[in-house]
């Protein structure tokens, strides 16, 4: 068995450039609680990176702080006009807008559990709550909203500002732990959480914290949610081999993408909405169209591939994570065999790759210059990703795939060639 097809030779693929690591302090906290970075997070305006670095402990960092300690030019990613030095922001509790410090600060949160699920959430774009009553609601969110959700092994969800570190909102309803957080990129502050209860609750945060919805359907543990940069759709994945597809205007289940041979543990949409990747510990990663239900790209880490029998067994090629690239072009995945790939969607071999050992977590930067990985021993590794200019054509379809649908792009009268690129059946 190898980690590379035979027309691949890892000597020859590119190795990606380490950028650095942030090391968890070697005083122990409390020994009950594991060490582990079950979750790494960027905030959407590239402001902040948290990650979950075990012992209940949560640590938010300025990301612009992260890239000068790696002596990395933080031009790319400090000219992102939403940064916070060009934000000013309200208090949660409706005080005076109070203008920023050019440099965030740093938090160190003890959340009390162990901490599993993390997600950053922002109130940019300005979009209402789905209450009607919200000028009784007890926190006035502003524009500039910036938030982080923390899922616990004890079922509960705290809620806290990322610019003080104060704990806005504690949710309680789950009864198992709450394994994976995804916020809607609309600026709603509608947060859904995964767990190990075999349900998905969806929590209105400008309701102050009301719950609008259960979903049910999994059989067994949620793994992962994730939201499609429209916040109309979203997937989950669990311990089961089937993708989950649900339309969030209604709260129904569309359908079930079926594909994998073992546990689905980890699911992202691409920018445009119009692919799905999803991880499985049965050495895959499967690149969906989820409009249609179809698979367009297998990438693999295991050669041969195994079958499906023992695909659906133990094996040491489980692949923990996977994150597609803000530029719609490149994915990364995180596996058991001690790599980190680079891919793109244009090819079914690894662009480039490096060394991680226990490694359980990954997300790109908001810019997708930098990918993060969280490991077992509460530590975060950075490394550049793979960087080209992206060809006209490719940001053409993803500016119409934001607003059209596989069945839309069908509908269109275009040739042929131009239609199956439109719709991905080229990658």
């Amino acid at each position: 068995m190898a980690s590379f097809p035979d027309c691949v030779n890892e000597n020859d693929l590119d190795k990606a450039k380490f950028v650095g690591e942030l090391l968890v302090p070697v005083a122990p906290f409390d020994q009950k609680s594991g060490r582990e970075a079950w979750t790494v997070a960027f905030a959407p305006n590239g402001s902040y990176f948290a990650w979950s670095q075990g012992h209940r402990i949560v640590r938010l960092i300025p990301w612009n702080k992260c890239l000068k300690s790696f002596s990395l030019s933080a031009g790319e990613e400090g000219t992102n006009p939403t940064s916070p030095r060009h934000l000013s922001r309200q208090n949660s509790d409706g005080g005076v807008t109070i203008p920023l410090a050019d440099e965030p600060r740093e938090h160190t949160i003890d959340c009390g559990d162990v901490v599993w699920g993390l997600a950053f959430g922002s109130s940019v774009p300005e979009k209402q709550s789905r209450c009607v009553n919200i000028e009784w609601h007890r926190f006035k969110f502003g524009q500039d909203q910036l938030l982080l959700a923390t899922g616990l092994n004890n079922g509960r969800i705290k809620i806290w500002d990322v610019y003080s570190g104060k704990l806005l909102l504690n949710l309680m309803d789950h009864t198992d732990v709450v394994r994976d957080l995804t916020f809607a990129p609309d600026g709603s502050l509608m947060l859904v959480s995964a767990s190990r209860d075999k349900t998905l609750r969806v929590w209105d945060l400008k309701d102050d914290g009301n719950m609008v919805k259960v979903l049910r359907g999994h059989q067994n543990w949620v793994h992962c949610c994730s939201f499609s940069p429209d916040s109309s759709i979203l997937c989950s994945v669990g311990a089961g081999k089937a993708v989950f597809i649900w339309n969030m205007d209604k709260y129904t289940l569309i359908r079930k993408l079926e594909g994998h041979h073992n546990d689905v543990v980890s699911c992202e949409f691409s920018p445009d909405g119009a692919l799905l990747a999803t991880a499985s510990y049965d050495t895959r990663v499967i690149v969906w169209d989820h409009h249609k239900g179809t698979i367009l790209l297998e990438l693999g880490h295991l050669f041969p591939p195994p079958s499906p029998i023992f695909a659906g067994g133990a094996n040491d090629r489980w692949v923990r994570s996977v994150s597609f690239c803000p530029d719609g072009r490149h994915i990364a995945s995180i596996t058991d065999d001690r790599f980190v790939r680079f891919w793109s969607i244009e090819e079914r071999a690894p662009q480039a790759i490096a060394s991680l050992s226990n490694g359980l977590c990954c997300a790109f930067s908001a810019e997708g210059s930098v990918l993060a990985a969280g490991t077992r021993d509460g530590s975060v590794h950075f490394w550049e990703a793979p960087r080209s200019i992206a060809s006209l054509q490719h940001m053409c379809r993803m500016a119409l795939r934001r607003v059209l649908t596989t069945q839309q792009v069908e509908a269109l009268a275009i040739p042929t060639p131009l239609q199956d690129y439109l719709t991905y059946k080229v990658v």
